[in-house]
């Protein structure tokens, strides 16, 4: 029987998608450019992981409002900082927290970005953590909320999303469900639903709800939604044109994770690298966007009325490694001066 071979194109530098799709790395990026999303095993160690979520366990021990991680009765919006029924939470000054900048200064998470981007010279997103409970009955239930972060109008690959999960992640626990391939169909897809009657509202254009009709089409063309699963530690990637969104827990497990965003500091302007650094040393998060695009500073309540408990400023200042430091920008804006 005769051997074949099988020929394969060396990918180029540049970064991702500069050449096409038909390129193989022999990494997650492969599965970047085929599937719109990856998962990177390992990226920080496990135990390391393990211990950022027992950061964040401690953190929300600490507000003093009768919450206990070993005891469930205690997973009650009463006991806990403002998490909303996705798990987000956008108050508090969680961006700057130290369990925070810890998943952002991982050696192997920032590598990955590198080589998608294929360049040392990176900012990162001042994001936000992601905290679900299971069987919670207190809170509004968890939607399906199909979007993609990125504006139609602005085609192509502008930003890859990332988040590093802290908690085992199995089929049922919730979290992560993208919509395999289709941020190869995205300028197809809005070209056609362009002139769309129902959009969805958005508070922003980088931010797109797809309908009904929206989610027939993309069936239609033969795209499968995936719930990915992780390990603590893992690298969860996703183009910003792939739709997706969350789940709930279907078992009694918890979801930490940490979202992170970096993007090469030559796609920011001198303005945004000032709105940036702005936003670090008032310690206030913005959104995936790590050029600043949006700084977040909403008002967080508590029964209807300004939470008691907030606050604007981490429990211990910002620590950063030299490396962790240019992740701001700050230096980058340095040198333009």
């Amino acid at each position: 029987m005769g051997s074949t071979t099988e020929t394969v194109t060396t990918a180029p530098s540049g970064r991702l998608f500069s050449k096409g799709t038909d390129v193989k790395y022999g990494d997650f990026r492969d599965d970047l450019l085929q599937n719109g999303f990856a998962v990177v095993k390992g990226a920080v160690p496990r135990e390391r992981a393990l211990k950022y979520a027992d950061g964040i366990y401690e953190w929300l021990e600490g507000f003093n409002l009768g919450f206990k991680r070993d005891d469930p009765s205690t997973i009650h919006k009463d006991h806990l900082p403002d998490i909303n029924e996705k798990g987000m939470c956008l108050g508090y000054a969680v961006s700057h927290e130290s369990f925070t900048w810890g998943v952002r200064q991982e050696p192997n998470v920032i590598e990955a970005f590198e080589k998608v981007y294929d360049t040392p010279d990176l900012i990162v997103s001042f994001d936000s953590i992601g905290i679900g409970f299971p069987n919670r009955k207190d809170i509004q239930p968890n939607k399906p909320w199909p979007h993609q972060d990125q504006d139609p109008e602005k085609p192509g690959f502008r930003c890859l999303q990332g988040l590093v999960n802290l908690l085992p992640n199995g089929p049922k626990d919730g979290g992560l469900i993208v919509c395999k391939g289709a941020h190869l169909l995205s300028e197809e897809f809005h070209e056609e639903f362009k002139n769309e009657e129902e959009k969805i509202w958005s508070w922003t254009k980088e931010w797109y709800g797809f309908t009904e009709k929206g989610l027939k089409w993309l069936e239609k063309k033969g795209c499968e939604w995936i719930k990915i699963e992780a390990e603590p530690g893992d690298l969860l990637l996703w183009d910003s044109r792939t739709p997706h969104y969350n789940v709930s827990s279907e078992t009694n497990q918890p979801r930490f994770c940490v979202y992170t965003c970096f993007m090469p500091v030559a796609d920011a302007t001198k303005e945004q690298l000032l709105i940036k650094k702005k936003a670090f040393e008032e310690t206030k998060m913005t959104t995936h966007w790590p050029n600043a695009m949006h700084v977040v500073d909403l008002p967080v309540y508590r029964n209807g009325e300004a939470d008691p408990y907030q606050r604007s400023s981490p429990r211990e200042p910002v620590q950063l490694s030299d490396r962790g430091f240019k992740l701001t920008g700050i230096p980058y804006l340095e040198q333009m001066a």
